[in-house]
């Protein structure tokens, strides 16, 4: 074997609810980047926290350059050489950024080291951070930075290790294309230097990052790898979904309601451009695209969270001329973020122009669910927004809730509401969503998993670098036609756009 080189043997782990991994069995080596892909629920963190120490497994083994593991704890695992960046955040916000990369290992002076030198301790965290390209300046509290930032120093701290091995579990979240672009770089540094990386993901579009190998795990099971060269869309889809049928949407979802919500070429020169769509009265609109396509930074600027540059937003067939957050909500209009946990729940640090979520901040922690699942707030929300819609009398009311300190919104839009949930969570969620839309509320949602967009929408928007360039019927495409429009096999332009 190469140096570095990781051998899964047979890993199992069961909760009980059921097994995470089931019999996985994989190599990694030194010097090559592996991709490693599966649906949400497929195991990929049940991996993750396994090679992390994080986990005891079931049963299997660990080998790294033919020596046995015994990972019983993130020690162990580190001084083996294998460093584990978790999908989420694990940072001290109240923490600097060189404090975070360095806990617990700080530089010491004085007498047997008794004192910490934070000169030097901040000196080796900047030398570190300009080895990766990150400029970000050691000594600023991480609560300061953005996702992206947080993203750059999870990374940092896990290579100031020097490991051999190195896992990193949903990767691309939160990051935006320069950010993609930029982690890719780091990786292809990393594995030009020997190390074996694994880069686990849902996501099909990573593959043009450089990987040298793409396998697939499915329910707990590597199922298959082929080379990255050799990698498409519809072999990877079929080695993802096998035979498992996509989620089925209720038949008594309303249809061919009044427009709720319309834009008109909406542009925001760096994210989005001409973007044109109506969304109608309990319908569920889905929104699909790779990493970069501007989807979350639409639904902040229907929101009001972000500028627009031109174009019109109408909510009820009424111009909107001034779209900021607090008019938005006023509206009926509320979006519930990405980013939940530091957007969503945390909503008394937002400034007043910052989205507020009122009614949507049960929804926004549904996060929690996959987690906590004693703790079902989502569920608790989901059923005093129908009880108070009912007690409104026909539903929601546009514009009506303006004076109620927590209004009931009549459009919503979701940012990626089902990560990090496992699949009885989610599909509490999907229920949830469909409720809302027997309502009446009209939903646009964003999600990367395009099985449970196909399962949940009635229709689905494609954007490619900023731009709609196909609108489908979930029943009339397929799952890897989705998967290719996304990543831009089918070459679909603005003008063979279908309509509803």
């Amino acid at each position: 074997m190469a140096p570095g080189t990781l051998d899964i043997r047979n890993l199992s782990k069961t909760y009980p609810g059921g097994p995470g991994l089931d019999g996985c069995s994989l190599e990694l080596h030194g010097g090559e980047i592996c991709a490693l892909l599966g649906r949400r629920g497929s195991g990929k963190s049940t991996l993750a926290n396994c090679l992390s120490g994080m986990v005891r497994p079931t049963g299997g083994e660990l080998f790294l350059d033919d020596r046995p593991l015994r990972l019983g704890t993130p020690g162990d695992a580190l001084a083996a050489g294998i460093a584990v960046v978790h999908q989420e955040l694990s940072l001290v916000q109240e923490f600097t950024v060189a404090e975070n990369i360095l806990i617990s290992r700080y530089c010491r002076k004085g007498p047997c080291g008794a004192f910490i030198d934070w000169a030097r301790t901040n000196e080796k965290a900047t030398a570190l951070l300009a080895s990766l390209r990150i400029d970000i300046p050691a000594t600023v509290q991480v609560a300061r930075l953005t996702v992206a930032q947080k993203q750059q120093i999870k990374l940092a701290k896990a290579m100031s290790y020097d490991p051999s091995v190195l896992v990193l579990d949903e990767p691309l979240a939160g990051l935006d294309r320069a950010g993609a672009d930029w982690l890719w770089a780091v990786l292809r540094g990393c594995r030009d230097r020997g190390l074996a990386v694994l880069c686990m993901t849902h996501q099909l579009d990573p593959l043009g990052g450089g990987v040298d190998r793409v396998a697939v795990l499915r329910a707990g099971r590597c199922v298959g790898s082929v080379p990255g060269a050799q990698a498409s869309p519809g072999p990877l889809v079929e080695l993802m979904f096998g035979d498992s049928p996509l989620g089925h949407r209720p038949e008594d979802l309303p249809v061919g309601g009044p427009v709720v919500l319309e834009v008109q070429h909406l542009t925001n020169g760096q994210h989005f451009q001409d973007v044109s769509f109506s969304l109608r009265r309990g319908e569920i609109l889905g929104i699909a695209g790779v990493l970069g396509a501007g989807r979350s930074h639409l639904l902040r600027a229907l929101a009001g969270a972000d500028p627009v540059d031109s174009g019109r937003i109408l909510v009820h067939g009424a111009p909107v001329a001034d779209p900021r957050v607090p008019v938005m909500r006023r509206l009926g209009l509320e979006l519930a973020p990405e980013n939940r946990a530091d957007e969503g729940l945390q909503a008394s640090r937002a400034s007043q122009d910052a989205p507020s979520f009122g009614g949507l901040s049960g929804l926004a922690s549904l996060g929690d669910l996959g987690r906590r699942p004693q703790t079902p707030e989502a569920e608790r929300w989901l059923r005093e927004l129908q009880a108070r819609l009912a007690a409104s009398g026909a539903g929601p009311k546009p514009g009506g809730a303006g004076k109620e300190p927590d209004p009931v919104p009549s459009i919503v839009c979701l940012d990626d509401p089902g990560r990090g949930l496992e699949p009885p969570a989610r599909q509490r969620l999907h229920q949830g969503l469909w409720e809302l839309s027997r309502r009446g509320l009209g939903v646009v949602l964003v999600d990367a998993e395009l099985d449970e967009l196909m399962a949940v929408c009635q229709r689905i928007l494609v954007l490619d670098r900023g731009r709609v360039i196909r609108e489908i019927i979930p029943e009339t495409t397929s799952l890897d036609q989705l998967y290719s429009l996304c990543l831009g096999a089918a070459g679909a332009g603005a003008d063979r756009i279908s309509r509803f």
